[in-house]
């Protein structure tokens, strides 16, 4: 008869339930910006815990920029409006636990930067696609540099695009889940036998991408791109998740 076998389970701290709850409840619309908790005694009270994880509980969330607390303060910490920076630092977080795959993160890539090449078709201004065609002289100089310096060119390029969406959800969950990517295998690319022909590659792509900007033509525009980041990332993803990938790439 097989021995069943467990997996070693994490502790949950006091302070992590508090910051749950008190999340939740933004979340559920109980609280919102502008509105106070309760004092730390009465937190003490109501959660039925010491002073010490109370404020453990109350220096995440001021960490997360949920709240402003000081510690004494009879009026209790502030709930604080919300914002980009509090949102990018949850995305990093939520970008960086290990239930999210490569593939997830490469997928999710694909889809938003798509979006945002497609809205910068209809809606750059020449000034806009001047700044994008600066990113492709930038990125063709670097090739011959070190990767480091092609990658900060392409992400001047994306940061180009993002802001013609004038929507700052695009622009923040593109930052994110870029960063994210290139911290797990930038040093991977730039140390590639092939890594000066996929920056070759990538910049013809990225070409290819402006001139569709350029035409009007989003649906081209957008599909050269997620072909780019498929052709540039999918041998770093495990085979049976590149399906998943090759789905977002438009072959009509």
């Amino acid at each position: 008869m097989a021995k069943a076998q467990f997996q070693p389970v994490q502790p949950v701290r006091a302070y992590e339930r508090i910051v749950e709850q008190i999340e939740e409840a933004l979340a559920r619309g109980d609280l919102s910006p502008g509105q106070r908790l309760p004092s730390e005694r009465e937190l003490v009270a109501q959660f039925g815990v010491s002073r010490s994880t109370v404020r453990e509980a109350l220096r995440v969330l001021a960490s997360n920029g949920v709240v402003r607390s000081r510690p004494g303060d009879p009026n209790g910490p502030e709930i604080l409006p919300y914002s980009l920076g509090a949102l990018r630092k949850q995305m990093t977080r939520l970008a960086r636990v290990d239930e999210l795959s490569l593939g997830e993160l490469i997928g999710f890539r694909m889809i938003m930067d798509g979006a945002a090449i497609q809205l910068a078709s209809r809606l750059r201004t020449d000034e806009q696609l001047a700044e994008m065609e600066e990113t492709l002289v930038a990125m063709r100089a670097a090739i011959d540099v070190h990767f480091e310096a092609f990658s900060e060119a392409d992400v001047a390029f994306h940061e180009a695009v993002a802001r013609v969406s004038r929507n700052s959800l695009i622009q923040v969950c593109n930052e994110v889940v870029r960063g994210v990517v290139l911290g797990l295998i930038a040093d991977k690319i730039a140390h590639a036998a092939n890594s000066r022909a996929l920056m070759l590659e990538s910049l013809q792509h990225h070409t290819e991408v402006v001139e569709a900007i350029r035409a009007g033509d989003g649906h081209a525009a957008a599909r050269i791109a997620r072909q780019n980041l498929y052709d540039y990332y999918a041998t770093y993803v495990p085979t049976d998740e590149r399906p998943h990938l090759r789905a977002l790439i438009d072959d009509a």
